[in-house]
C-alpha cells in the first residue's frame, strides 16, 4: 500500500510495559461484558494473564507501524500478539555480539536508530534513559520518542496520551 513506510515506527517491548511487573487490575482485563479476554494459556507463563487486550487496539489506533523489540523475538508474534489482537508484527533481530554499548547506554538504542532507517519512530521500553534520548537526538535525523513505561503498571492511558500529543506534533498519519 502507498505511504506505508511514511508511517511512523513503534518499537514494543514486551516485560514491562506489556507485561507489567505487578498485577493489572482486573478489569483491564476484561471486555466490556465481562468476560475474560485472554485465550487459554498452554505456555506456562503465568506472567501472560497481565496482558491488557486493550493495549492491542490503543496501539493499532495509533496507526504508526508496529514493531517488535523484545527480547522475545518471534516468540511475542506466537504468544503475545494473538492475546492483544495483533496480527503478525515485524520483529528487530537483535545481534548475536554480546557488547556493551557503554556511557549508560542502552544495548538496544543503537541498533534501534539504525533499524529505523531515518524513520520517525516511537520507542516503549521500561529501561530507557535520557542517555538513551540525547544520543538519538544526535544520531538520528528525524523525530525519535524514547517513551518510558512505568515497568509496575504497564502501558496506560497517560502513556498513549503521551504518544498521540507527540504524533499529532509531527503530523499524525492519515
Amino acid at each position: 500500500m502507498p505511504g506505508l513506510t511514511h508511517r511512523p515506527l513503534i518499537f514494543l517491548d514486551v516485560d514491562g510495559p506489556l507485561i507489567p511487573f505487578k498485577t493489572r487490575p482486573a478489569g483491564r482485563r476484561r471486555s466490556s461484558i465481562g468476560a475474560a479476554t485472554q485465550p487459554p494459556d498452554s505456555t506456562g507463563n503465568p506472567l501472560l494473564d497481565r496482558l491488557d487486550p486493550s493495549d492491542g487496539r490503543r496501539l493499532l489506533a495509533l496507526r504508526c507501524e508496529l514493531v517488535w523489540a523484545t527480547t522475545w523475538m518471534a516468540d511475542a508474534n506466537e504468544v503475545v500478539s494473538p492475546r492483544l489482537g495483533l496480527l503478525v508484527l515485524p520483529v528487530v533481530d537483535w545481534p548475536d555480539d554480546d557488547q556493551d554499548p557503554g556511557h549508560g547506554l542502552h544495548w538496544k538504542t543503537v541498533f534501534l536508530t539504525r533499524w529505523a532507517a531515518g524513520r520517525s519512530f516511537v520507542w516503549l521500553d521500561d529501561e530507557t534513559t535520557d542517555t538513551d534520548q540525547r544520543w538519538v537526538v544526535a544520531h538520528h535525523p528525524t523525530r525519535a520518542l524514547l517513551h518510558r513505561v512505568d515497568p509496575y503498571t504497564g502501558l496506560t492511558e497517560a502513556d498513549f496520551s503521551v504518544i498521540r500529543q507527540w504524533l499529532a506534533q509531527g503530523g499524525n498519519p492519515a
